[in-house]
């Protein structure tokens, strides 16, 4: 049960240039053809919330998928809520990179961004 509500609202989050190249980058190493990249919030973290980011190939029936520049992006709904607006980036440095959400619900962060409250 897919919804592709990406006309009305618009998607909840958005990617970065840099997001979306590295997104891309994973995809062909790992050989993934099937599914997009499931982003969301859980319980934890040293600030309460904790973001979460990886592939996935089912989509539920409360998901949403959203299509950025060619990838499928899964949001749950429960996450949904605590991502509206948010854009997912990506830092590359000397010793690897590391994927960044940048959310305007987030009342505060962490010192390592892993982690919000809202």
């Amino acid at each position: 049960m897919e919804s592709t509500d990406t006309t009305t609202s618009g998607p909840v989050i958005t990617l970065s240039e840099a997001a979306v190249k590295e997104v891309k980058r994973l995809l062909n190493v790992q050989g993934i053809t099937e599914g997009g990249l499931r982003v969301g919030v859980k319980g934890g973290g040293c600030s309460g919330l904790s973001y979460t980011v990886n592939f996935d190939d089912k989509i539920g029936q409360y998901d949403s998928v959203y299509e950025i520049e060619g990838i499928k992006v899964i949001v749950d709904a429960k996450s949904a809520i605590y991502l509206q607006g948010t854009q997912l980036d990506f830092h590359k440095d000397l010793i690897g990179g590391s994927f960044k959400f940048v959310n305007p619900n987030a009342n505060k962060t962490c010192g390592c961004g892993e982690s919000f409250s809202a």
